[in-house]
């Protein structure tokens, strides 16, 4: 007998990729913008992003705009504190990174959640977002996009039924069901994301997804 949470994902899978989302005006996850790190979003685009967000149900705070001399800045962003559900550790965001990060959430990770796990998510833990870095905190490497609030690191989710599924944990020693969940929110991510960096893809992911708009393309 077939597996139905397998069929069950698959035309879920099949049925996004066809109608786009299921949200009013949602931008797909595959037109959604990937902002070039020397290309910063106009006032317009801001604040059509802001109504996006309103549209979403995202709780948020403008963030006041800074420039450092090192090569960080923060810029049109905004600090999430929920997107559906609660996020946590959050700092500020560039609203583009935002808005895909509340779409992922609710169209991936709550969907997502309810096949492969059976129970609702509750909450969403971060490592956080801006922090002004080099890239993986090497000296001497080219600022991250942590470093331009445009990356978030997604490190846990929480469920209704008590449960804690940790990136850490989950990915190389969770059951076949917290695997399959992981994978496919990781998969999801990468329509989202210009780069989605899992434990599979380096030494210093082992206990997050890091997810960033920048103008690099990768997806491990």
């Amino acid at each position: 007998m077939p597996d139905f949470r397998v069929l069950f994902c698959l035309a879920f899978f099949i049925l996004a990729s066809c109608s786009g989302s299921s949200s009013h005006k949602r931008k797909s996850g595959s037109t959604a913008s990937h902002p070039m790190a020397t290309t910063l979003p106009s006032s317009g685009d801001f604040h059509h992003c802001l109504g996006d967000l309103n549209k979403e149900g995202v709780r948020y705070q403008l963030t006041p705009d800074r420039k450092f001399d090192n090569g960080c800045y923060i810029y049109h962003a905004v600090t999430m504190t929920s997107a559906q559900v609660p996020v946590t550790h959050l700092g500020p965001l560039q609203c583009p990174a935002a808005e895909n990060l509340a779409y992922w959430i609710d169209d991936a990770v709550l969907k997502s959640a309810k096949v492969w796990l059976g129970s609702p998510v509750i909450k969403v833990e971060s490592f956080g977002s801006y922090s002004c870095r080099t890239r993986n905190s090497k000296a001497g490497a080219k600022i991250s996009e942590h470093g331009h609030a445009n990356a978030v690191d997604i490190s846990a989710f929480d469920l209704a039924d008590g449960r804690r599924i940790t990136v850490k944990d989950g990915w190389r020693h969770g059951d076949r069901h917290t695997k399959d969940f992981l994978h496919a929110v990781v998969h999801a991510a990468c329509r989202r994301f210009s780069v989605v960096i899992s434990p599979d893809g380096d030494e210093y992911h082992q206990d997050h997804i890091h997810m960033d708009l920048g103008a690099s393309q990768y997806c491990r």
